[in-house]
């Protein structure tokens, strides 16, 4: 984990979170690109194989594919949903939860009611495949109840 210039812990958007404030897109941004790369540290020292750091998840990862796939979007460029106070989606955007196997995560895109999410769904999920795939995460293509599409990611065979 990394720390955060406020003191706090790095946690990547999941898409369960309040919305960042517009004015600290900038921080934001430097605390993903610095957790990206502590990962990649992370990969160079503990895979042991050799060659790329980014192409295959390490086994804290594959611990925690829920924070480690969520770290891949956001560095990716992607947007997280969000939730206000009480719960209830109020941002459109990539939201990770744990997959129904160890070791897997599920990525759905996801909105407010009548935000759209549901239209714009096979090009955003498809917006993600890119970037989990740059750093080492297999994403399936499924469809779940009333025909929502979502990704299974798991971590690519070393």
């Amino acid at each position: 984990m990394t720390t955060t210039s406020g003191g706090g812990t790095f946690e990547a958007a999941t898409g369960d979170g309040m919305p960042s404030p517009t004015a600290d897109a900038e921080q934001r941004s430097r605390e993903v690109r610095t957790a990206l790369d502590g990962l990649l540290q992370i990969r160079r020292l503990t895979n042991g194989r050799g060659g790329d750091p980014a192409a295959v998840p390490a086994d804290w990862e594959r611990g925690r594919p829920v924070r480690a796939v969520a770290l891949a979007l956001e560095s990716g460029g992607l947007v997280p949903s969000s939730v206000d106070a009480e719960g209830a989606r109020v941002g459109t955007g990539y939201r990770v939860r744990a997959g129904d196997r160890p070791g897997t995560a599920v990525v759905e895109w996801l909105g407010p009611p009548g935000s759209g999410a549901a239209q714009e769904e096979p090009a955003a999920l498809a917006a993600c495949v890119p970037a989990l795939a740059r750093l080492g995460w297999e994403a399936l293509l499924y469809r779940g109840p009333r025909g929502r599409r979502f990704l299974e990611v798991e971590p690519m065979a070393p």
